[in-house]
């Protein structure tokens, strides 16, 4: 194991132990990044930290379930996650209802690319225009990095919906771009 996380494992194990000292190491290691995870999924930067702030609650309630079976910042980020997906679940947003009708749309290959020229953040203001069931799973796919296993869990819907909202948002997210590769 490398140092970083040797020190990282190390606060874990303090915090565990109810420190508020290691607490607030945990903390302040994380909360820039887990900020703009936050962020990515409800676009105001109020929201964000309130998100952060909840989702760092839930990982200090849970933390003694945590057992290193993936990095503390992974761990730390799927909570992150989840809590923005239910803040926006929360405020009446239809992402998860998509299970009715998408059994018979294609599952298509996940090979995507974009035009070189697209910058990422023309991809993601982009992405932000998107309805939101779009806007949820392209950025779980393409920017967390989760598979359609995962994102179907995550949303409680079937992995072919997953697949078909990917494919659906890519394709609506290629229309978004195409004024970036004539506007040079």
């Amino acid at each position: 194991m490398d140092p970083i996380t040797i020190k990282h494992l190390s606060i874990v194990k303090q915090c565990k132990n109810n420190s508020a000292k290691a607490q607030m190491q945990l903390y302040d290691l994380y909360c820039n990044a887990m900020f703009n995870v936050a962020l990515r999924y409800v676009q105001n930067s109020q929201d964000a930290e309130d998100v952060m702030q909840d989702a760092f609650v839930k990982v200090f309630k849970k933390l003694h379930m945590y057992h290193g079976e993936v990095s503390v910042g992974a761990w730390i980020k799927k909570i992150v996650i989840n809590q923005s997906i239910d803040y926006l679940k929360k405020k009446s947003l239809n992402i998860v209802q998509l299970d009715a009708y998408e059994n018979t749309i294609p599952v298509v290959d996940d090979n995507w690319d974009v035009a070189p020229e697209i910058s990422k953040e023309q991809i993601v203001t982009s992405l932000y225009k998107l309805k939101e069931k779009y806007m949820i799973i392209l950025s779980l796919y393409l920017f967390e990095g989760y598979d359609h296993k995962e994102i179907s869990e995550i949303l409680s819907i079937s992995e072919v919906s997953s697949r078909s909202q990917l494919h659906r948002g890519k394709k609506q997210l290629k229309i978004l771009l195409k004024p970036y590769l004539y506007a040079k």
